[in-house]
């Protein structure tokens, strides 16, 4: 079985498969409400409207696996899904490029409970890899058309995740 170790989520690295959301200096920023809060503006794009979908804001509830195993990835064809973390409690971050599936090419981030993550449209990636539970805001597309590709990995392709848990 291959195993993984998290690199740091950063803009850079994770470019080829959408966004970081967090609030950096790199980001516009606009100074509004009388200058009592600053916007971050546009940290991403939402890609929802391919055949009649529109933009949905839903809340995800997330439980830590038994076992840190990467089994199975899904994307979503039709449009792009963004994951801002609530409960500000560190998660993983499992990705593979748009187009064929490749298990070779899957990356590992970890991802602090300040950052959240925009998957592009088809972004193959696991579901919500979180190491204690968590909540999430979740904003992605709602509509017609099949809008989830599910593939498992057979045992041989399967991934085990190695972590530092840090004492605190």
């Amino acid at each position: 079985m291959r195993e993984l170790t998290p690199e740091p989520l950063t803009a850079a690295a994770f470019a080829p498969f959408g966004n970081v959301i967090e609030a950096t200096d790199a980001a516009t920023k606009l100074d509004i409400n009388q200058g009592h809060a600053v916007r971050y503006d546009r940290l991403a794009e939402l890609d929802v409207a391919d055949e009649g979908g529109t933009g949905a804001i839903s809340l995800f509830r997330a439980r830590p696996l038994e076992e840190l195993v990467l089994k199975q990835f899904e994307r979503h064809p039709l449009g792009s899904q963004t994951f801002v973390p609530l409960s500000g409690r560190p998660y993983l971050v499992a990705v593979a490029p748009a187009g064929e599936f490749d298990a070779a090419k899957i990356r590992l981030f970890g991802a602090e409970g300040h950052q959240g993550v925009h998957y592009r449209k088809g972004v193959w990636h696991h579901f919500l890899l979180v190491l204690d539970e968590s909540d999430f805001l979740v904003i992605d597309r709602a509509g017609p058309g099949d809008n989830c590709e599910e593939i498992s990995l057979p045992p041989p392709e399967q991934i085990r995740v190695l972590i530092r848990r840090h004492n605190t």
